[in-house]
């Protein structure tokens, strides 16, 4: 079995990352992994996406993940360049087979029961509830953890500081994703002093 469950051990929150710049990539890393943020997921959505991960992957206290993966070959290019995991917005057998043969835990997402089970069946008892928000949130985790006792989640998509809370006092909700933590006007102006302590707060949610 794939399981990515520890990575919700090193604390409640995991920032989904764009990187615009690949200047921007090492000191956004080391601001996160100071407020106490150190697993970071890294999405595949630039052109310098890959060249951000092997970077931030050698900061120290870092965990870095690819983040968006689709296809096969985005599992082959991930674990090149240095990721310890990968999150995908859905689920494929190919993908989770990919996985498998590369060594690399996988996050699978899933927004509706019958994705459950699929994902389940293949072993997968840590998923992604993506995106969160749009599909149901805390109504629809509440709702899936009667059939599926033995899943938890980590729903990622429209969730902020305020709302974390409501998710991370599910039973079934181990860690939230989000994109409050790295705002890219914080990013734009070189600020991290400002994500560290936005990476301090998330660190501190408790549901």
């Amino acid at each position: 079995m794939l399981e990515t469950l520890s990575l919700a051990s090193h604390g409640p929150v995991i920032p989904v990352i764009v990187i615009q710049r690949l200047e921007d990539a090492v000191p956004l890393a080391e601001a996160l992994v100071a407020g106490g943020v150190k697993v970071l997921e890294v999405t595949l959505r630039t052109p310098v996406a890959l060249q951000a991960m092997e970077a931030m992957a050698r900061v120290p206290g870092a965990i870095v993940g690819a983040g968006t993966l689709r296809t096969p070959q985005d599992v082959t290019n991930a674990r090149n360049a240095g990721c310890q995991f990968g999150v995908s917005p859905g689920y494929t057998d190919a993908l989770a087979a990919a996985c498998k043969a590369e060594g690399l835990p996988l996050l699978p997402g899933v927004s509706t029961a019958s994705e459950v089970m699929q994902a389940n069946a293949a072993g997968f008892g840590f998923l992604k509830l993506f995106p969160a928000v749009a599909v149901g949130g805390v109504n629809l985790l509440k709702a899936l953890a009667g059939p599926f006792p033995d899943v938890a989640f980590c729903p990622t998509g429209g969730i902020s500081l305020e709302t974390a809370p409501q998710f991370l006092k599910l039973p079934n909700v181990k860690v939230c994703g989000g994109s409050w933590l790295t705002p890219q006007d914080a990013v734009d102006a070189k600020d991290w002093a400002r994500i560290t302590r936005l990476a301090a707060e998330a660190a501190a949610l408790r549901g």
